[in-house]
């Protein structure tokens, strides 16, 4: 298994390998994300991802959005959240970055990040603001899983959002 020596331990080049292949995968999930490429995107889940967004949904709420129930946005599988995140961003221009990572082995072939991320969502007209620029962070984790390190469950805190205010006509 890539980034494990089988005994539970890690060597540096072992380590930095598993790390360096996650940092690719959470950039194809930005990447595919923004381009809304959702087959290729859907693919980077594990099978039993989950992708946590109930905190998301209260800063969408603040900025006057209809969220609808925020329970509904626990999706629990890689469909749940392809459908999900998909409708959330139909029509919508998206440019996510992720920096700073920070990551550690939680057990062998399961690695714990966490993301400083930035990003910048334009609505279509008809919503209470324009888009938003926002600051947060992603809580992730990754998982070997068929000879390749997929997401495992995904968390997003927003620190701060600065909504950008519908233009008149």
């Amino acid at each position: 298994m890539q980034g494990s020596t089988g005994d539970g331990s890690h060597n540096d080049a072992e380590e930095l390998a598993a790390f360096e292949a996650a940092t690719m995968l959470k950039a194809r999930y930005f990447r595919f994300m923004d381009l809304k490429q959702w087959d290729d995107w859907q693919e980077l889940y594990s099978a039993s991802a989950v992708m946590d967004m109930r905190d998301e949904a209260s800063s969408m709420a603040r900025l006057g959005l209809d969220v609808g129930d925020p329970e509904a946005w626990l999706l629990t599988s890689p469909v749940s959240i392809r459908e999900g995140v998909e409708a959330a961003l139909t029509g919508v221009t998206s440019v996510h970055h992720g920096h700073m990572s920070e990551m550690e082995f939680i057990e062998p072939g399961r690695i714990r990040a966490i993301w400083a991320m930035e990003d910048v969502i334009r609505y279509p007209n008809g919503r209470s603001v324009a888009g938003f620029n926002g600051y947060g962070h992603y809580y992730d984790t990754y998982i070997f899983e068929d000879g390749q390190w997929r997401i495992e469950s995904v968390s997003l805190k927003r620190l701060h959002l600065d909504p950008i205010p519908q233009q008149d006509a």
